[in-house]
């Protein structure tokens, strides 16, 4: 697919209780390795400590939060970094392709098939009651599971080398989702999850 080509449009996937939609290459003007490559060099990562019912773990993956606003979650406040160029250049294209606006980015390096997230919603007050969340994948193909939180249902997606998945409306009040460790020899992913902070 031509990297440049922005007449390509996300396609919706069917769900109860929410929206979801898949674009499997967001055109952006560089190719993904070397989207993938700058991301990993050019992020300042951080390993974080969260608390979950009362105990802290360290995650399992490096994160960075940039953007216009700070955000908390699971015990820890982020203070937004400067977008960097790169970052603008992604950001620009994700809200060409889903006509939405963002102002802050959280990247999730996933080193290899041990480094994980666990299932959660994106639903802390300051997104709002509907959030709109774009979540962009670089490197390794990871299988993303939904989870219904009512009736328990299942869906997974392949989220490959250059995808972009928005998930909207109530999707984050009904629904679950994470994405498992790997016995598999796995390269690095790194997810840029766009989102506005109210």
């Amino acid at each position: 697919m031509d990297l440049f080509d922005s007449t390509a449009t996300l396609t919706p996937i069917p769900v109860e209780g929410g929206e979801l939609s898949f674009l499997a290459q967001l055109a952006l003007p560089i190719a993904n390795d070397e989207v993938l490559a700058r991301l990993i060099t050019e992020t300042a990562w951080r390993s974080e400590v969260i608390t979950l019912w009362g105990k802290q773990y360290p995650q399992p993956r490096l994160t960075a939060w940039h953007g216009e606003k700070a955000y908390s979650y699971s015990g820890l406040t982020l203070e937004p970094l400067p977008f960097t160029a790169l970052q603008l250049d992604i950001l620009a294209a994700v809200q060409a392709a889903t006509g939405r606006r963002f102002n802050s980015v959280l990247l999730n390096y996933y080193r290899d098939g041990r480094d994980s997230m666990g299932m959660h919603s994106d639903n802390e007050p300051e997104l709002g009651s509907e959030p709109a969340i774009a979540s962009v994948t670089f490197g390794a193909t990871r299988t993303f599971i939904l989870q219904n939180k009512l009736n328990k249902r299942r869906l997974q997606l392949a989220l490959n080398d250059g995808s972009l998945l928005l998930m909207a409306g109530s999707l984050q009040t009904n629904w679950s989702h994470g994405i498992n460790k790997s016995a598999k020899v796995l390269g690095p992913r790194v997810n840029l999850t766009f989102r506005l902070i109210l």
